[in-house]
């Protein structure tokens, strides 16, 4: 399986947190959740969500995990994430006992981590119960991706675009399946 490392956080920061804080917008207000919360957030890349959570929320802490150090180091020095807490981690170990959060989110990640469904169980492992457990992603596979023109123009010149590990997993019906078998209630979806 190929992988997608983000190594560079400054590239990525430039090319995908504009569509990162759009695409989070619109899922913060459809969430709709209440103020005084304790959030995780998996995956969180350049902090552009967990900066939406402290912008829009109220939270009463923000904890967000990503694997790559480029990623967080930038995270790290976003403004708006004052008194959000970013660590190195894997979405499928989650650094945390049971119970912890109110709400975890993967906010366009699911489709990059190796075993989605474990992502999901890890979720459901560390929220409590009747928390929120939520995802959002890109349609990598049917062109709602920020960057599929591009990624068509390649194509018809002969070069298949490097894809996520999972991009089926970002699909609706992908993710109610991930959601049942974590035993997880689809409390809200559309």
């Amino acid at each position: 399986m190929q992988s997608i490392r983000f190594e560079d956080g400054d590239a990525y920061e430039r090319g995908m947190s504009p569509w990162s804080r759009l695409a989070g917008q619109v899922s913060l207000e459809w969430l709709a959740p209440r103020a005084g919360l304790r959030w995780l957030d998996v995956g969180c890349g350049t902090g552009t969500f967990a900066g939406l959570i402290v912008e829009r929320c109220a939270p009463i802490e923000v904890q967000a995990v990503d694997p790559s150090e480029a990623q967080l180091a930038i995270a790290r020095m976003r403004r708006g994430t004052h008194g959000a807490r970013f660590l190195q981690g894997d979405a499928m170990a989650l650094p945390f006992e049971r119970q912890r959060f109110d709400a975890a989110v993967m906010a366009l990640v699911i489709f990059f981590v190796p075993d989605p469904a474990k992502g999901t169980a890890e979720m459901a492992r560390v929220v409590r119960p009747g928390g929120l457990v939520a995802a959002y992603a890109w349609n990598v596979l049917g062109g709602g991706f920020p960057f599929d023109p591009i990624w068509q123009e390649t194509r018809a010149a002969g070069v298949a675009p490097l894809l996520p590990p999972n991009p089926s997993a970002g699909g609706i019906e992908a993710l109610r399946g991930l959601w049942t078998a974590a035993g997880l209630e689809a409390h809200r979806g559309r």
